[in-house]
């Protein structure tokens, strides 16, 4: 993490510019000068150098200490990193012939997944001839959508795939 972030900057004698706008310490513009005075500047704060913005036109300069500032970008991209969501999709299971008390059940496990915004693939097996009735997969899925109505939005209707009839349900994000 550290390396190449570090090789993305120049500091100090690998700056290549004859000339630079320098930024003091302070946050303060010091305005344009030589190469070597920026240098000689910074070694007097005891700091060093930091082309900050290699692609203006003279290029800018910061007096810092290059390791605080590493430090500092590294915790940064690691809040970042955090605040990201990862979103799983939970697979249910079910068959058409699952009975009311385990749909409650499984609807109970469907509303715990998207509280913690995960998406929710509901998959239907379909078994012998049950093939043959794709309808009963309705009264399996039609107390799952009375459920979840408020809750999550269809993401993926009810199709089928081979002998699985599935649905993918996605949380209501409130922005």
């Amino acid at each position: 993490m550290g390396k190449d972030l570090k090789s993305k900057y120049r500091v100090n004698e690998k700056i290549r510019a004859k000339e630079v706008r320098l930024i003091g310490p302070d946050g303060k513009q010091i305005g344009i000068v030589s190469l070597k005075e920026a240098l000689k500047q910074a070694e007097d704060y005891g700091l060093d150098l930091v082309e900050v913005a290699p692609n203006a036109n003279p290029p800018v300069c910061k007096i810092m200490d290059f390791g605080e500032f590493l430090y500092q970008q590294a915790k940064k991209a690691k809040e970042a990193r955090k605040k990201q969501v990862q979103v799983e999709i939970k697979e249910i299971k079910l068959s058409p012939k699952t009975e009311k008390h385990d749909l409650e059940v499984k609807i109970r496990h469907i509303l715990r997944f998207l509280e913690d915004k995960n998406k929710v693939k509901i998959r239907i097996i379909f078994k012998g001839r049950e093939l043959a009735h794709p309808e009963m997969a309705n009264r399996v899925l039609q107390p799952i959508f009375e459920a979840v109505r408020d809750k999550a939005k269809i993401e993926a209707g009810p199709k089928f795939e081979g002998r699985q009839m599935i649905t993918i349900l996605a949380p209501i994000t409130k922005k």
